[in-house]
């Protein structure tokens, strides 16, 4: 099947067969990255504009590095250095950028939707990197991508995510990744972070971190979202450790295979133990080295690049 989606602005409009058309082009990436000379031409020529209009460290500096492993020319704007900050508009910001002879805007900004209202007007692609508490999307092909490299197949297996779901769109990228690919999902966490209308996304909805967390082959991790609350959801970060926080002895409880995972930032001592960050089961760093590959992939696609035409530049 070709590849025939423009945009990437979230994993809910993917179908299966795209999710795994990326994961196939990430792998072939994945292959280049391991070699000594890590580019490849296949952007060369093109410009891309990372609009970063909110805080981010490692989707900002995956997509930079993955952008220029396929020789595309970069140029990072953040929300202090943008005109937004003299009142322009999003819409203005980014008509600029294309006039400018952009070939492709990767967005983070507050506002959910977006990259979707760019989409509508702007004839480059243009990739989410994040939209307020909606979307995440290559967040969620990134973790996929990793589970399956270790478990080899997600159909059945039990993943649990843990924290802070009601503000986060890492939490909404993986539900609909994970649902896709047949995993069986358990959101955990105080009734107000983890509401039981995420039922309605074909997830379970537990409040009982030992029987979530019982045979489970994966566990993600999610910090507190605190800019995105208007309000406390619990008491203290405090109790909310000593409640839900991942030490040794709840990671017992999980299956003996078991990988730990978290997006990050990570905030050590609260969603989870500096032990388990830095432990054998920890996969947090294979999740940032993945993320440049599996960007590659979406860039690369996104731009009009076949999965099979990458295949061969692997071998």
């Amino acid at each position: 099947m070709p590849w025939t989606r423009r945009h990437l602005l979230t994993i809910e409009e993917l179908s299966l067969a795209e999710i795994g058309q990326i994961h196939a082009t990430a792998t072939a990436f994945k292959k280049i990255l391991g070699r000594s000379v890590k580019k490849v031409p296949a952007l060369r020529g093109k410009t891309i504009v990372n609009l970063f209009l909110e805080p981010s460290t490692r989707t900002r500096m995956a997509f930079d590095m993955a952008a220029k492993r396929l020789s595309a020319d970069v140029i990072s704007l953040d929300g202090a250095s943008s005109s937004t900050t003299k009142g322009e508009t999003l819409r203005d910001t980014a008509e600029n950028i294309r006039a400018l002879g952009a070939d492709m805007i990767i967005l983070r900004h507050a506002a959910a939707g977006s990259p979707l209202y760019l989409s509508k007007f702007l004839d480059i692609p243009v990739i989410n990197a994040g939209d307020g508490a909606h979307e995440h999307p290559t967040q969620g092909l990134l973790d996929t991508f990793t589970m399956l490299e270790h478990l080899g197949s997600l159909k059945g297996r039990k993943v649990v995510i843990l924290g802070d779901i009601l503000f986060s769109r890492v939490a909404r990228s993986n539900i609909h990744a994970l649902t896709k690919l047949g995993a069986a999902v358990t959101l955990v966490g105080p009734s107000t972070l983890v509401p039981h209308w995420f039922t309605d996304l074909g997830v379970k909805v537990s409040h009982d971190l030992r029987s979530a967390l019982a045979d489970a082959e994966v566990v993600m991790l999610l910090r507190i979202q605190h800019e995105r609350q208007s309000s406390g959801h619990f008491p203290s970060l405090g109790e909310y450790t000593s409640m839900f926080g991942l030490n040794k002895t709840r990671a017992s409880w999980l299956n003996p295979k078991a990988i730990i995972m978290h997006p990050g930032p990570i905030n050590r001592g609260v969603e989870i133990d500096s032990e388990l960050a830095d432990g054998d089961r920890s996969v947090i760093l294979e999740q940032v080295t993945n993320g440049i590959a599996v960007r590659m992939a979406v860039l690369f696609l996104c731009s009009g690049g076949q999965p099979e035409s990458v295949i061969p530049a692997s071998a």
